[in-house]
């Protein structure tokens, strides 16, 4: 030790520089007698403290996670029930209800003294900050079969992801009991909440397939500019208002009286689709092709033959589509006719990279997700309506996924996601 850093030792000099000198000086008095340490969860939740502070609540009215803005990465779990009752199966959704609640509000980690297996894996160190952490718990129509006595609460619109043309879904890949989405605005979070929820319902509640997103960052040019997908064209551009809630009540969530179950009111549908793109395929196609496909320039983000991304494409002044083709897929996806207007959905997703496949081939794409009231209604159509006629099933493949249904948000604790299946 320096004749200078021991005389700041010995003197507990709070002016010592750095982490380390901060923890010396703070440990000694200035007569050498022992004073309390610092607190290392109050250290951690010092550092970083504008960018991981940020809190989202678990409870209220709705899900978190549906309307929010989607975070910078997110992983989609499902997990099939292997619980031998329902009462085993509510107690394994209630853990991760209240597990969410807590790793969404931010907590410390339990400083353990003794040898025991620790009660959090600790990769975020001494505190477990929110870092607008976001826990979206659904079910898919495999939890509403005979195992539980759940079949008369199946809520009315769900059902088993069809096969659409194009499709080429693998089985290990899609379907489930329970979809749990966790996002947040760095990839640690992510994975801490995924592996401390796992380990929560171990023996009751098992993986069945797993996939990691992540959002493209905002490069603008304005804050409200939506971000790229994969192919580089911006992702979301025709979302409705969710800032309107007559509309979201409208296209969203369940109304009372609406011929669903009574626990799904407040509740909506989630279409979870992974889309595989062929990526080395679509970067050899001419960019002019590229844009006649989507129905829009791909650095502005513009309808063809306007000036700036959210731009009405006016269709009714195109109507042989001169300008932008009948089959481009925005066109097709929203029509923009009185009679489509109740078919819209709620697009939140997130790109992702697995790697290469077998052939050496990247495998990336989409990891679609969407919110709706009636998927029928809604995603189905619009699928009906792409299938046929839309060039971009050439450069897209959808290879698994799943339907679910979300319902609302917990009331506070010791209420859970789903707690409306316990009065069965």
């Amino acid at each position: 030790m320096s004749q200078v850093n021991r005389r700041r030792f010995l003197k507990g000099s709070l002016a010592t520089v750095g982490a380390g000198g901060v923890g010396l000086g703070a440990g000694l008095s200035a007569g050498g007698a022992s004073a309390k340490p610092p607190d290392p969860q109050q250290q951690a939740q010092a550092v970083l403290a504008d960018e991981l502070a940020t809190r989202t609540p678990f409870d209220g009215a709705h899900q978190s996670g549906i309307l929010t803005p989607p975070q910078n990465q997110a992983t989609v779990v499902a997990l099939d029930s292997i619980a031998p009752n329902a009462q085993q199966l509510f107690e394994a959704l209630q853990t991760l209800s209240g597990a969410a609640r807590g790793f969404t509000q931010g907590e410390p980690v339990p400083i353990q003294e003794i040898d025991d297996p620790a009660p959090d894996s600790g990769i975020l160190g001494a505190y477990d900050a929110p870092d607008a952490l976001t826990v979206t718990i659904a079910f898919g129509a495999s939890l509403f079969d005979g195992r539980y006595g759940l079949a008369k609460l199946k809520p009315r619109h769900l059902y088993p992801m069809p096969n659409f043309p194009n499709d080429d879904i693998d089985p290990t890949r899609s379907g489930g009991d329970v979809l749990v989405q966790v996002a947040a605005n760095h990839r640690d979070t992510v994975v801490h909440t995924v592996r401390e929820l796992l380990r929560l319902v171990a023996g009751r509640l098992t993986p069945r397939w797993t996939l990691d997103g992540f959002t493209s960052a905002q490069r603008g040019p304005t804050p409200r500019s939506s971000k790229r997908n994969l192919f580089a064209f911006r992702d979301g551009t025709g979302n409705p208002d969710v800032t309107d809630a007559a509309l979201m009540n409208r296209l969203i969530w369940i109304q009372p009286n609406s011929g669903e179950p009574a626990w799904a009111t407040g509740g909506t549908y989630q279409v979870v689709r992974t889309i595989r793109m062929h990526v080395e395929f679509w970067d050899r196609v001419g960019l002019l092709e590229q844009e006649n496909m989507i129905g829009r320039y791909r650095v502005s983000g513009a309808p063809l033959g306007g000036t700036y991304e959210f731009e009405d494409p006016d269709y009714p002044s195109d109507p042989h589509g001169k300008r932008i083709p009948l089959t481009a897929h925005m066109r097709l996806a929203n029509p923009r006719t009185p009679a489509t207007a109740d078919q819209r959905i709620l697009r939140r997703g997130f790109n992702y990279h697995r790697g290469i496949d077998e052939a050496g081939d990247l495998d990336q794409g989409l990891i679609f997700i969407a919110y709706n009231q009636d998927i029928n209604r809604q995603f189905d159509t619009i699928q009906r309506r792409l299938a046929p006629t839309e060039p971009m099933t050439d450069y897209i493949t959808p290879v698994g996924g799943g339907y679910f249904f979300a319902p609302r948000g917990a009331r506070g604790e010791p209420d859970w996601v789903g707690s409306g299946l316990s009065a069965v």
